[in-house]
């Protein structure tokens, strides 16, 4: 086992200081849109795709070595081995398909991280923020800053279509609907605002995206609809709490069924906290 394992390592090279000394030169160099920045940056690419590919046939022969040996921590990694390189292979294939080919790759079909395969790409149309990685993560509040429900969403869905989602849940929950309903401008349709009016919802807080007639105006500056705004500019606040105070910026746990946990946890420490201080 000794001599073999010895055999396996001598035969391999560390390409991490390569990687990533070719990591940072692309970063540098495709800061510049420049027609010879662009094929410097491909070259570049390139040249870092075929380290990774011989890092995966080493891999593979790893594996194989690892395979024939009895004792369990061979076979556990193995099985990591099993997992990594085909994630490994997917990542060099969007990669030449994204770069090289100049292809216009679906956020579906793309991997952003081998260790939280899971991880979707967000675009929220923030100017500071073009991408993030993440989830996405619905909520519900009630009267009183309380989380009542939560969604993590899959992929990058459309807000406007988390209203009747979120109308149920709390029907669900409450067993009736909700004397008033808020949410921000994203969500703003008239088949949304049906929907509530349809449901029972009496007063429904939505301001309207783009050109408002003068009736509309007049409707978004009754009492009661400048008062519901009052009360859901709060929730900016207090999801900014959720994500410093309870740990919904960042998960560090691992794999999906961990991210999962994290949020219920980190809801429920939030809830637990707005209770203690009422």
């Amino acid at each position: 086992m000794k001599a073999s394992k010895q055999k396996v390592v001598e035969e391999f090279e560390d390409f991490t200081q390569s990687a990533k000394g070719i990591a940072r030169k692309i970063g540098e160099t495709l800061r510049s849109k420049k027609e010879e920045a662009q094929t410097a940056g491909r070259q570049q690419y390139k040249k870092l795709l075929a380290l990774t590919e011989q890092t995966i046939d080493w891999a593979v022969q790893t594996q194989k070595q690892l395979q024939k040996q009895s004792q369990q921590s061979a076979k556990r990694l193995a099985e990591t081995l099993t997992n990594f390189i085909p994630l490994a292979r997917q990542v060099i294939q969007q990669a030449t398909r994204r770069v090289l080919q100049a292809e216009q790759v679906p956020a579906s079909e793309k991997i952003v991280s081998i260790f939280e395969e899971h991880t979707d790409i967000i675009r929220r149309g923030k100017e500071a923020r073009p991408v993030e990685y993440g989830h996405k993560i619905w909520l519900n509040e009630v009267e009183g800053g309380i989380v009542s429900h939560y969604r993590i969403l899959d992929g990058n869905p459309s807000d406007e279509k988390q209203w009747k989602p979120s109308l149920q849940a709390h029907i669900s929950t409450f067993q009736q609907p909700p004397l008033q309903a808020s949410a921000d401008r994203g969500l703003s349709s008239d088949p949304n605002e049906k929907l509530a009016h349809d449901l029972g919802v009496r007063h429904v807080v939505i301001p309207k995206r783009g050109y408002r007639s003068k009736a509309r105006l007049k409707h978004e500056h009754k009492a009661w609809f400048v008062k519901g705004r009052y009360w859901h500019a709060g929730v900016e606040g207090r999801i900014s709490v959720l994500k410093r105070a309870h740990g919904l910026g960042r998960c560090l746990a691992h794999g999906l069924s961990g991210f999962h946990c994290w949020v219920g946890w980190g809801v429920i420490a939030g809830n637990l906290a707005v209770l203690g201080r009422a």
